[in-house]
């Protein structure tokens, strides 16, 4: 007989609770480091992908509660589950995080080997 998707654990709570630390350290990251590159004078165009990856973390933190309850829906009535919107806004937002840093890296060098 197979089992039932659904399990009494606590392992939905422990996957929200995961992807509210994924949406909060990618929004709090993003803005920091928005914040350090526009204080620091630099090229703001990292600027503008850390704060990129500080949307894409606010939407996903926003989406944590609808994803929890649609996970509850489809694991209950043993529907499979659909989460690639969700991994899709996390990898842009980590992309955007690094694409921002690398942007910031490359262009103070530049800046530092000028002077």
């Amino acid at each position: 007989m197979p089992r039932p998707l659904w399990d009494e654990g606590l392992q939905s709570e422990r996957t929200r609770l995961a992807w509210v630390r994924t949406a909060t350290v990618l929004a709090a990251g993003g803005l920091g480091a928005a914040g350090m590159v526009l204080r620091s004078g630099a090229n703001p165009l990292p600027a503008a992908a850390f704060v990129l990856a500080t949307l894409l973390g606010g939407v996903l933190l926003a989406r944590t509660g609808v994803r929890y309850r649609r996970v509850q829906r489809a694991l209950h009535e043993g529907r499979p589950l659909d989460h690639r919107a969700d991994a899709v806004l996390a990898w842009y937002g980590v992309l955007a995080l690094a694409a921002g840093a690398a942007v910031f890296v490359v262009a103070e060098s530049a800046a530092l080997l000028t002077r």
